[in-house]
């Protein structure tokens, strides 16, 4: 029987977190295999979309994968909104917020929020996200448990603070940390605790 392996990425904003482009609209996108040579049966663990950065992990063991997507693990996102997040906002991004996930009303589990100073470690960005003409931003971190598609952005919409740039920079006790933009590094395992 063949050993699994396990890897983590920094991914760069602009590529999807997948292996095989199979929609006709999304020709010419950058896939994650132009990255590293990842062998056969990879998969990412969660995803982030196109837009996102940050910390993502890899496999080709589909238990590993179930077990870190699951409700046990902590994922924590840095993430730059549109105006001056308020005390109220976070409040309600802590206590949980309804969204949509495909078309179904759906509430938040309770999570942490706060704000932060403007991260610089992330400044490599290759995206110019907009100048003070258009109004203020500030960054907060919001901590989940869960990962429904495009939920911090949506979270952070739903208290009206739009977001202009999402960074994963924690799953469980792994951290993006020093691991430069697009870099691969593979790991025996994850040593990710459960809660």
């Amino acid at each position: 029987m063949s050993q699994h392996r396990h890897f983590v990425l920094h991914k760069p904003y602009g590529y999807l977190s997948q292996f095989i482009n199979n929609q006709n609209k999304r020709k010419n996108k950058k896939l994650l295999g132009e990255l590293y040579p990842f062998p056969e049966g990879t998969m990412s663990i969660g995803r982030l979309d196109e837009d996102s950065e940050g910390l993502l992990l890899l496999t080709t063991d589909g238990k590993v994968s179930a077990a870190i997507t699951g409700r046990k693990v902590e994922k924590e996102y840095y993430v730059q909104v549109d105006g001056l997040i308020t005390q109220e906002a976070l409040e309600h991004l802590r206590y949980g917020v309804d969204i949509s996930i495909r078309g179904n009303k759906y509430t938040t589990l309770p999570g942490k929020a706060r704000i932060i100073s403007n991260p610089v470690d992330f400044e490599t960005h290759h995206r110019k996200i907009r100048d003070e003409r258009h109004g203020p931003t500030s960054w907060a971190s919001i901590t989940i448990r869960e990962g429904k598609f495009r939920q911090v952005r949506k979270m952070t919409a739903a208290v009206g603070f739009p977001t202009l740039r999402l960074i994963r920079i924690r799953i469980g006790n792994l951290y993006l940390a020093e691991l430069p933009l697009g870099a691969v590094t593979e790991v025996a395992d994850f040593g990710i605790e459960r809660t």
